[in-house]
């Protein structure tokens, strides 16, 4: 015979689900948020591991630090959105793993002979641990499957 898990303790879990929805969110906001480095970083445990496949990999949280503040002081990017989606997010006690999809749009800093638009498709996989401040991140790698530029039509070449 199975044993049921108690009504406290599943609803343990959805609370840290969500929890750990709204770190996501906090994630994407201050990434959106020009990458704001000190925001970012208070949301990984002292040993973190922030990794992307085209950015590299960074161990530590003045390592995590010193990219964020690197890719905000290179001023590249101008507007991002951030969207991670189809959350699948397991918890056991005090760790946890998500997977996440990825769409992310953004403006390069650039001027000729137009500001260009790109977009990123691609995951994330990551870990969690419970801490006496909340959930933060263990780990969090990036895969960037597809990265191009889009086109955006003018108002002129709008067809009514």
């Amino acid at each position: 015979m199975a044993v049921q898990s108690s009504i406290e303790s599943r609803l343990q879990v959805l609370e840290d689900i969500e929890a750990i929805r709204k770190l996501k969110a906090r994630y994407c906001q201050l990434c959106d948020d020009d990458h704001d480095p000190d925001g970012l970083a208070a949301l990984f445990v002292a040993d973190a591991v922030w990794e992307a496949t085209v950015s590299g990999r960074y161990e530590g949280l003045e390592a995590i630090k010193g990219f964020f503040t690197q890719l905000r002081g290179s001023g590249r990017i101008r507007n991002s959105a951030h969207n991670a989606i189809n959350p699948i997010i397991e918890v056991a006690g005090d760790t946890a793993t998500g997977m996440w999809r990825l769409i992310m749009l953004y403006t390069a800093n650039v001027e000729e002979p137009l500001p260009a638009y790109y977009r990123i498709i691609g995951w994330y996989r990551e870990t969690y641990v419970r801490t006496p401040v909340g959930w933060r991140f263990q780990t969090l790698f990036c895969q960037v499957e597809e990265s191009a530029p889009y086109l955006t039509l003018s108002e002129d070449a709008l067809v009514v």
